[in-house]
C-alpha cells in the first residue's frame, strides 16, 4: 500500500481495490463445480477472466488456447515490455480481485495479474494449450462439442478470441530494397533506436506505442505516417471517463460538444491535426497526451497521406492536405529513415468455427443481441470479440457481466430470450441509431453498453432476482438450477418448454 500522506489518491485507489476484492470476488477455494460445464475459447485476458467467474460460481470449464503456455494473456503476452495501458487502470478492472499498483500498468504487470487469476482459480489443469478450435457444433439439444467428441460435452460456449490475432503486415512495393531495419510494432522489445530516424507507418494504439518506443530510445527524429484521421484524446482518467460515459454519440446533433472541447483545450495550437472527416465518436481514438508534446517540440512529425513504397533510403510518401481523402492528390517526396516500424495492427480473429446459422443476414456480428449473443444460440457468448470501435469497452466490468448473463441463461430458462425478442432488440437498436455516421453497432461508448445491460435486466421481471448476480457477481440464495417455468417468462422472452432451442434435460 502506498503511503497515505505522500500518495493519498493512490492509497485510496488501492484501498478501494481491496474492498472490491473482499466484497465481490467469487471464492476460489472449495468451489463445488456442480453446475453446467462451459467451453472457453481463448486464454487471454477475457478468457481467463470469464473462466474465473464461471468456476467461482460453481460452473466447470475447459479453456482451449491455440498458442503455447507462453501466450497465456493473449495479446498482452506478445506486446513489447515497455507497452503499457493507454487508459487508466480504473477502467480496466476485468475482475474485482485485480490489484493495480499504478494508473497505467505495463504489459508485464497485466500478464502477471492474468497469471495470478489463472493460478488462484486452479485453471492450469482446465486449460489445453496448442489446441486450435476449428469447429463448434451441437450434439442433440443444448450441448456443444468442441472440435470432436473426445473433448466432451458443453452446455455453454464463451468465445474469447479477442480483436487482435496475427500481426498484420501489408506488402508494400520495394520493401525488400530497404537497407535499414524493419519491424512490426509488436517486435520492438530489445531493439535500439538511439540517434536514429524512425519512420512509423500506421495509426492507432500501435503507432502511439511505436512513437513512445522511439522517444524512449532517444531517436533523433520520428515520423508517423498516418493514412486516416484518427482522433487523439488526453491520457487523463477524468477526461477519459467523461468521454466513455458520453451520451451524445456521433448520431446526435450534440456530438460537436466534445469535438469543440478537444480542439480548443487539447489540440490547441496544433488543431490542424484533428480529423476533418469524422467526429470523435465514430472510431476508436488514440489515447496519449505525450504525442502532442513531442509534436510541439519537433521531436516527432505526424503526417497524413499515403505510403507509395520503399526505397533503399526510406519511404516514398504522398502527403495530402487537410481534408483530402485517402488516395487523393498530394505532394510526393522521400522520407529518409534508419528504422521503419509497421504499426499496422493485427488481423481480426475469425469466428468461422461457429455454425453457419449464427451468421444469418442481417444478424451477423457485431449485430448480435447485446453485441455478444447470436440470436440463434443464446448459450454462445462472444465476449469482447465482436466490437469494432469503442471507448473504454475493452477489459472492464462488462467482461464479467456478459459471462454471468450466460451463466444465468444456463441456470434459469425464464430470463433467456427467444430468437424473436433478440432480433427485435437488434432491429430496435438499429432504428434508434439510424442517424449514426456508421452502423448502429460500429461504435459503442461505455455508457451505452452499460445502458444495454441495465435495460436488459429491468425489461423482464424474471431477471430481477438475478440482478445482483449479473451486475455484481452476488449469488447468495440463488438456486443451482431452475426447473419451474411460467407463462410470464415465456411472453417476456423466456422459453416455453424443454424442447425449445438450446435446452437440455439439465433444466
Amino acid at each position: 500500500m502506498e503511503n497515505p500522506i505522500f500518495h493519498p489518491f493512490m492509497f485510496l485507489y488501492q484501498l478501494l481495490q481491496l474492498l472490491l476484492d473482499n466484497i465481490l470476488s467469487a471464492p476460489a477455494e472449495g468451489a463445488t463445480l456442480d453446475r453446467p460445464k462451459i467451453a472457453i475459447i481463448g486464454a487471454g485476458l477475457t478468457g481467463v477472466s470469464a473462466a474465473t467467474h464461471c468456476v467461482g460460481h460453481g460452473f466447470d470449464v475447459r479453456i482451449f488456447e491455440a498458442g503455447p503456455r507462453e501466450q497465456l494473456g493473449g495479446i498482452w503476452s506478445r506486446a513489447k515490455n515497455t507497452s503499457d495501458l493507454h487508459i487508466h487502470s480504473l477502467m480496466y478492472r476485468f475482475r474485482p480481485s485485480v490489484q493495480w499498483n499504478g494508473g497505467y500498468p505495463n504489459s508485464q504487470q497485466i500478464v502477471s495479474q492474468i497469471t495470478e487469476l489463472w493460478k488462484r482459480y486452479k485453471l492450469e489443469d482446465k486449460t489445453k494449450f496448442n489446441t486450435k478450435v476449428e469447429r463448434v457444433y451441437r450434439y442433440g439439444k443444448g450441448r456443444w462439442i468442441i472440435n470432436n467428441i473426445t473433448e466432451g460435452y458443453f452446455e455453454g460456449v464463451i468465445v474469447a478470441v479477442g480483436a487482435c490475432g496475427e500481426n498484420r503486415v501489408p506488402l508494400i512495393p520495394g520493401q525488400e530494397n530497404f537497407k535499414g531495419e524493419r519491424y512490426h510494432s509488436s517486435d520492438l522489445t530489445g531493439k535500439e533506436a538511439k540517434e536514429k530516424t524512425v519512420i512509423v507507418i500506421g495509426d492507432g494504439a500501435s503507432a502511439v506505442e511505436a512513437l513512445e518506443f522511439a522517444a524512449h530510445e532517444e531517436a533523433s527524429k520520428i515520423y508517423i505516417l498516418s493514412r486516416s484521421d484518427k482522433w487523439i484524446i488526453p491520457r487523463n482518467v477524468i477526461a477519459d471517463i467523461v468521454l466513455a460515459l458520453n451520451i451524445f454519440d456521433g448520431e446526435t446533433i450534440l456530438a460537436w460538444i466534445p469535438e469543440i472541447l478537444l480542439r480548443k483545450f487539447f489540440y490547441r495550437d496544433i488543431e490542424d491535426l484533428a480529423s476533418t472527416h469524422q467526429r470523435p465518436f465514430t472510431d476508436t481514438p488514440m489515447i496519449n497526451s505525450g504525442v502532442m508534446n513531442k509534436i510541439r517540440s519537433g521531436q516527432a512529425e505526424w503526417l497524413h497521406g499515403d505510403v507509395k513504397g520503399f526505397t533503399e533510403e526510406g519511404i516514398r510518401f504522398n502527403q495530402r492536405s487537410k481534408g483530402v481523402p485517402k488516395g487523393g492528390p498530394g505532394r510526393e517526396y522521400l522520407i529518409k529513415g534508419d528504422i521503419v516500424v509497421m504499426a499496422t495492427g493485427y488481423e481480426r480473429p475469425s469466428l468461422n468455427f461457429l455454425t453457419a446459422d449464427n451468421f444469418r443476414d442481417p444478424y451477423q456480428p457485431p449485430n448480435w443481441y447485446l453485441q455478444a449473443f447470436p440470436p440463434s444460440h443464446p448459450t454462445i457468448c462472444c465476449n469482447n470479440c465482436t466490437y469494432l470501435n469503442a471507448i473504454g469497452t475493452a477489459g472492464n466490468w462488462h467482461t464479467g457481466i456478459y459471462t454471468r448473463i450466460l451463466l444465468m441463461f444456463l441456470s434459469d430458462p425464464l430470463p433467456s430470450p427467444r430468437p424473436y425478442w433478440m432480433e427485435l432488440w437488434i432491429d430496435t437498436t438499429c432504428t434508434l441509431k439510424k442517424l449514426a455516421p456508421k452502423g448502429a453497432f460500429d461504435f459503442v461508448a461505455y455508457l451505452e453498453l452499460v445502458w444495454w445491460l441495465a435495460f436488459y435486466i429491468v425489461l423482464n421481471p424474471s431477471r430481477w432476482k438475478w440482478a445482483f448476480f449479473v451486475l455484481f457477481g452476488v449469488d447468495i440464495g440463488l438456486p443451482r438450477v431452475v426447473e419451474a417455468k411460467d407463462e410470464l417468462g415465456y411472453w417476456m422472452g423466456g422459453m416455453r418448454n424443454k424442447n425449445s432451442y438450446d435446452i437440455d434435460n439439465r433444466f
